[in-house]
């Protein structure tokens, strides 16, 4: 009798920068480790993951919520616009602080503004000193500002907006909560966490296909300056983004 053995997945690896953290909480939060788990990428790919880093949020019922880790999902669906920053980047939502950490490394990126409204988000990242990971130079581009991402307003040009605040990957009204942002940033170019999800699904209600001609179209009807279009490999990379989420049945959250 022969035997068939599943072969596991390949471990997860980056090339982008994963600062070093440690089980700790302030107020409503806690970060937490799993020493190996399974994930998707956002991209599709199932992942073993070792070491896998999680900020977790009271829910208020007695329980925690992950609001962020560094699973592949998490880091494959910022790398885009870490790997993209150019300027002064406005980053909205502190997290876990990986997204401001790598658009800082980036060598086009002058300046990152990081705008986080909750105290003990703010309060743990002071515990947690990841800058301090960074080289001086990086480190510098850094600025924390404690407010709110719909009513910042910026005291400089920005280059790129990075807006990041919410919990599921896509629910209805993202758009116009960017364009709420974006109407006080006026930001050259913007990347939303999650776009490619809403991206697809705006495809698919206009009966576009989501190659290079159907994202320009869609990114057009957004009214908004998202990056993508011209990016090689793009399209198809958020094409695959949202059949793997689709296959999987994870459906459109509510607002």
């Amino acid at each position: 009798m022969m035997t068939v053995t599943a072969a596991l997945p390949a471990f997860f690896s980056t090339d982008l920068f994963v600062p070093r953290y440690r089980e700790t909480g302030s107020g409503r939060w806690r970060m937490t480790m799993a020493p190996l788990s399974t994930s998707i990428g956002y991209w599709g790919t199932p992942y073993m993951v070792a070491d896998l880093v999680g900020l977790l949020r009271e829910n208020g019922r007695g329980g925690w919520e992950t609001w962020m880790s560094l699973a592949p999902m998490e880091l494959e669906s910022q790398e885009v616009g870490c790997r993209h920053a150019r300027g002064h980047t406005v980053i909205m939502g502190l997290g876990m602080g990986w997204a401001a950490a790598n658009t800082a490394l980036n060598p086009n990126v002058t300046a990152v503004t990081v705008v986080e409204r909750d105290p003990d988000v703010l309060a743990l990242h002071r515990e947690l000193d990841i800058w301090s990971q960074l080289p001086p130079g990086a480190a510098a581009k850094l600025r924390i500002v404690e407010g709110d991402a719909y009513g910042f307003v910026p005291d400089q040009p920005v280059d790129l907006l990075m807006p990041d605040i919410w919990l599921p990957f896509e629910n209805e009204g993202r758009l116009e909560e960017v364009r709420r942002m974006q109407q006080n940033c006026r930001a050259d170019t913007i990347y939303f966490w999650g776009q490619e999800l809403v991206l697809a699904r705006m495809a698919r209600a206009a009966g576009r296909a989501l190659d290079e001609e159907g994202l320009a179209a869609t990114v057009a009807e957004s009214g908004l300056p998202l990056l993508g279009p011209g990016i090689p490999g793009y399209a198809a990379r958020a094409w695959a983004a949202f059949t793997s989420r689709e296959a999987r049945g994870l459906g459109l959250a509510p607002r």
